[in-house]
């Protein structure tokens, strides 16, 4: 069982950028290898859609430092079960039980990490810069992608952000956010089609819809518009929404990841289309930092 006391959701400092910052050792599973603070700028990676991976970098109590390889979500159940990252058995807020980030520990936790310690954690902060360009131009890419195919719907359907068809959030199966990029694959089935999207004609004129998602790329990056990531509160299990400001107005997602905090971190995005399979588009997603 693990070391614990009466818990609240952890307090995050990623959506304001923070890289660095104080917490309470609040729960020590060592069996699990996991560390739990009341508060961590770490970011953690999502047990029900895991797009972006979590923070990795460094917890240090007094002179002891140990390596954190992954932020997870964790939580503790009312009747005392304790679950990490894709072990927990129910969707992230749930009642019934108190959500939390966890700290994956490599090797040991040294016998200083107890409970009502003081950890100082760090992320690492090339790998968050990383993926926080990654994230932000794999929405980017989406409201493009939506853009792009516009004219192909022949039935009413919802929209996006900016106003046109939401082929992102109809047809998307799949999205993994890395470095500097992303990987996202849209189903391109029957129902896509009975919902009035003509996916011969995109097949057609496949090159012309990536060269078009490239130009409104390029475009978006030279305006150099703020990005941001708006809070409801200051816990993780709060809503947060990522929101930029493109030439065509404020645009914005419910999101749980980390952003870059303008658009001049780019010196560009561009992305590649994959329709080899007629039945899975594969968006590929590329940045080049400024």
């Amino acid at each position: 069982m693990p070391e614990t006391q009466s818990l609240q959701p952890t307090f995050v400092s990623f959506p304001r950028g923070a890289l660095s910052g104080q917490g309470e050792v609040v729960l020590v599973d060592r069996e699990a290898g996991v560390v739990v603070t009341d508060a961590t700028p770490f970011h953690p990676v999502d047990h029900t859609w895991p797009d972006q991976p979590g923070d990795s970098g460094v917890l240090s109590v007094g002179g002891d430092r140990v390596v954190v390889t992954e932020a997870v979500m964790a939580a503790l159940g009312d009747d005392g079960a304790f679950a990490v990252g894709t072990d927990i058995p129910v969707k992230r807020g749930a009642d019934g039980w108190t959500w939390l980030v966890a700290h994956r520990i490599e090797g040991d936790i040294p016998a200083s990490v107890t409970v009502g310690a003081t950890a100082v954690l760090e992320v690492d902060a090339a790998r968050r810069g990383g993926l926080s360009r990654g994230h932000t131009a794999c929405h980017l890419a989406s409201l493009a992608l939506d853009a792009a195919l516009a004219d192909l719907w022949h039935k009413e359907t919802g929209v996006d952000p900016l106003g046109n068809p939401d082929f992102e959030g109809r047809a998307n199966q799949t999205s993994f956010i890395h470095a500097d990029g992303s990987v996202d694959e849209y189903r391109l089935g029957k129902s896509l089609r009975k919902a009035g999207f003509d996916s011969a004609g995109f097949a057609e004129s496949l090159q012309a819809r990536q060269d078009r998602i490239n130009e409104l790329l390029a475009g978006w990056v030279a305006a150099g518009g703020e990005s941001r990531i708006d809070v409801e509160g200051p816990s993780i299990t709060d809503r947060r929404t990522w929101r930029s400001v493109l030439p065509g107005g404020e645009v914005g997602f419910l999101c749980g990841g980390t952003h870059v905090r303008s658009l001049q971190a780019f010196a560009s995005i561009t992305v590649a289309l994959d329709l080899s399979d007629p039945q899975l588009l594969v968006m590929t997603t590329s940045v080049t930092p400024a």
